[in-house]
Order: C-alpha cells, then sequence, then structure tokens
C-alpha cells in the first residue's frame, strides 16, 4: 500500500475538502503522477479504469467529429475530478479527456473510488457536486459557443486557464485553442493580436501570459462570471 499523503498537503479542491474519514479511505491508494501534454485520461467509448484528482494543469473533455475534429466541451483542473462518468454509475462516455497544459495528479482507480462513494453518503455528496459544477461549466460553453465573439470567447478561456495555472504564464498554442473552440487559427491569432495590442496579454511561441486580468475579464463574455460563481457556490471555494 501506499504511503497516505497528508490531507492538508494536497492542492485538489475537493480531495482536500472531503470529511477527513472519507479521504482516509482514499488516501492510500492515491499515487502521485505527471501529466505531460496531450496525455489521454480517458478514450472515445472505452472503459475507464482510472480517475485524475489534478494537483495542477488542466485537461480538455472534447468531442470527437466524424471527420476527427476534436472540440471542447469542458476543462477540469485542481478544481475537481477527471472521470466524472464513474460518479455516475457509467462505465464510459462518447468523449475523451486529454491534458491540455502539462502538470500533475492524483492518480486513482475507479474501482476504489466506486467503492467509497457506495460506502460514503458525504463523499458522494460532495463528488456530485463537482458534477454539477462541471454541468453548468459544459451548458454554459455551448450557450457561448453560440453566441458570443470569438474576441470575448477567447477572453473567457484564456481566464479559465489562468484559474488553473500557476502563475500568469500558460503553456499552450495559437494552434491548440483554436482546435478547442472549434475555429480557424487564423481567427484565434487576430483575436489574440487585439488582445495583446491592448495590453491584455503577451504571447510567444508555445505560450500566453496574462498580463492584465481585470481588463480581460472586463473583455470575457458574462459566461465567464456565470461559470465561475456556480464553482465557487457548490464547491465552497473559489477555482484559481
Amino acid at each position: 500500500m501506499r504511503r497516505m499523503p497528508s490531507q492538508s498537503s494536497i492542492r485538489n479542491h475537493l480531495l482536500r475538502t472531503l470529511q477527513p474519514s472519507d479521504f482516509e479511505m482514499l488516501g492510500p491508494q492515491l499515487e502521485l503522477v505527471d501529466l505531460p501534454s496531450q496525455k489521454n485520461l480517458h478514450f472515445l467509448n472505452e472503459p475507464i479504469r482510472s480517475v485524475y484528482f489534478p494537483e495542477a494543469g488542466l485537461a480538455s473533455i472534447v468531442s470527437i467529429l466524424n471527420n476527427g475534429q476534436r472540440i471542447e466541451a469542458g476543462v477540469t483542473g485542481r478544481e475537481g475530478i477527471v472521470g466524472i462518468p464513474v460518479l455516475l454509475g457509467a462505465e464510459a462516455m462518447p468523449m475523451e479527456c486529454f491534458v491540455q497544459i502539462p502538470g500533475a495528479a492524483w492518480r486513482l482507480d475507479a474501482s476504489a473510488l466506486r467503492d467509497v462513494i457506495r460506502k460514503s453518503p458525504t463523499a458522494h455528496v460532495q463528488c456530485l457536486r463537482y458534477v454539477m459544477a462541471l454541468f453548468v461549466q459544459i451548458a454554459q460553453t455551448a450557450v457561448c459557443n453560440g453566441t458570443h465573439t470569438l474576441l470575448e470567447r477567447l477572453a473567457r478561456w484564456l481566464l479559465m486557464a489562468h484559474d488553473r495555472s500557476d502563475g500568469d504564464q500558460i503553456l499552450l498554442t495559437q494552434e491548440s485553442i483554436a482546435a478547442m473552440l472549434g475555429v480557424r487559427r487564423a481567427g484565434v491569432t487576430v483575436a489574440a493580436g487585439s488582445l495583446q495590442k491592448a495590453g491584455l496579454i503577451a504571447y510567444g511561441k508555445g505560450s500566453i501570459t496574462i498580463v492584465n486580468r481585470p481588463a480581460l475579464e472586463e473583455t470575457a463574455c458574462e459566461c465567464y462570471g456565470v461559470v465561475r460563481a456556480q464553482f465557487d457556490a457548490l464547491l465552497g471555494s473559489r477555482i484559481g
């Protein structure tokens, strides 16, 4: 059995806010693993064997079209868990999840998590509160993609990534952002150029740095605030 980490030392909000008795059931089975960029955490329609509680970095939940295009439906960072079908009694889902921004996570066998939520109503409820917050994020993303300008959507996405990053530099390319937003890279280049010209961000090869967050929040559409308020209310803590 692995050495049990201290609950107070864990950065993942979901693990840190479990009841101590619930964490004691999970703790000895947690394994800290690296999350390199582009690593798949679960695959399209394949059984989910492990769940991940990110400590740092960002994972994208994506829908895959028949032509192979991947479009992002939601993101998960240190506020939650990758592998929500396990919490809902499902074995798989018709989407994939992969690492967008590198980091680290606590890995746990899916069967171990099933055992704990079956035994502990408090652990189950806390996990379902995260599922609800993620559902709001995914639903609001659909609204955002069909309603708001690319500039607003880009600002929203950068704020979400910033919330889940250590520091102001986000290790991500414009190509990756364009793919996640379901737009051409040229559009992201124009929008990012506008944000940089206004002094909100600075970008270079493979990274974007947030320079003026308050102004970026003013540029983003209301979807960012709606989602963040739900996470704060349901999980009892700010994401960042």
